[in-house]
Parts: structure tokens; C-alpha cells; sequence
């Protein structure tokens, strides 16, 4: 029985839109990079995030109800930087970068060691898309 052979992932290249509305919904979301740099290497359950556990674990700053917590996370799944993880079962509370995701946190994580700050037109922006679906 012949067994497999391992390849280097092969590098997915994003459109420039694509890249800056994740990095601009990452900037105005309420999570710490400890959060996706966590979830570089392995899920991270919803329960995990929201109200005093987020604060303990430094994925948040302040204690966020896990409605919004949820809200916010698929708002990041729309947009290319999470996905849900699914078991045997199905679909799951817990949560895992996607390529995308991976690339911005590396680059942010290399360059700057957190989050960049959002300006008003980060949030201006990232409210068009959310509530408009502006791109």
C-alpha cells in the first residue's frame, strides 16, 4: 500500500478588496489578537469568548454578551476571515481562521504584535458592508 505524500499547502492569492474588508472588519471587531492568534492553531468555543472568560483569557477587553459575541463572529465568517468548525454531529460553537484570516493575523502579528487601531472610516466603512452590503 503506497502512502501519501505530503505537499506544501500552495498559497491562495485574494483580491485586494477582499483582503482590506477583512482587515478593516478584524480592526473594528471587539477581540484582542490573542483571540485569532489561538485560533491559528485550534478552535476556540463561542462560551470561551463571551462575557468574564473572554476577558481572562485576553480575547476581549471588556465582557461581551455571547449575542453579540456571535454576532460579531459571523460577521467575520461573512467576510472570509473565520469559519465554524464541524464534528461528526455538524456545525459546532467553536471557531478557526481561514486562510485569509491566517495571512492577516500572521502579517499583523509579524508588523505591528496586535491589532491595528480602526479610524472613522474603518468604522463607516465596515458598517456599509455589514448593514448595506457595500463593498
Amino acid at each position: 500500500m503506497k502512502t501519501p505524500t505530503l505537499t506544501k499547502p500552495s498559497l491562495i492569492s485574494y483580491p485586494a478588496n477582499t483582503i482590506k474588508r477583512g482587515e478593516r472588519a478584524l480592526r473594528c471587531s471587539p477581540f484582542q489578537l490573542r483571540l485569532f492568534t489561538t485560533m491559528i492553531n485550534s478552535s476556540v468555543d463561542l462560551k470561551d469568548i463571551t462575557l468574564e472568560r473572554g476577558l481572562e483569557k485576553k480575547y476581549t477587553l471588556k465582557s461581551i454578551t455571547e449575542n453579540r459575541v456571535e454576532n460579531e463572529l459571523m460577521w467575520l465568517i461573512k467576510v472570509g476571515i473565520l469559519r465554524r468548525e464541524v464534528d461528526g454531529q455538524g456545525i459546532t460553537d467553536s471557531f478557526r481562521l481561514t486562510p485569509l484570516g491566517r495571512m492577516i493575523i500572521g502579517n499583523w502579528e509579524k508588523d505591528f504584535g496586535n491589532i491595528p487601531s480602526p479610524t472613522w472610516k474603518d468604522y463607516l466603512f465596515n458598517f456599509l458592508s455589514y448593514y448595506l452590503n457595500w463593498k
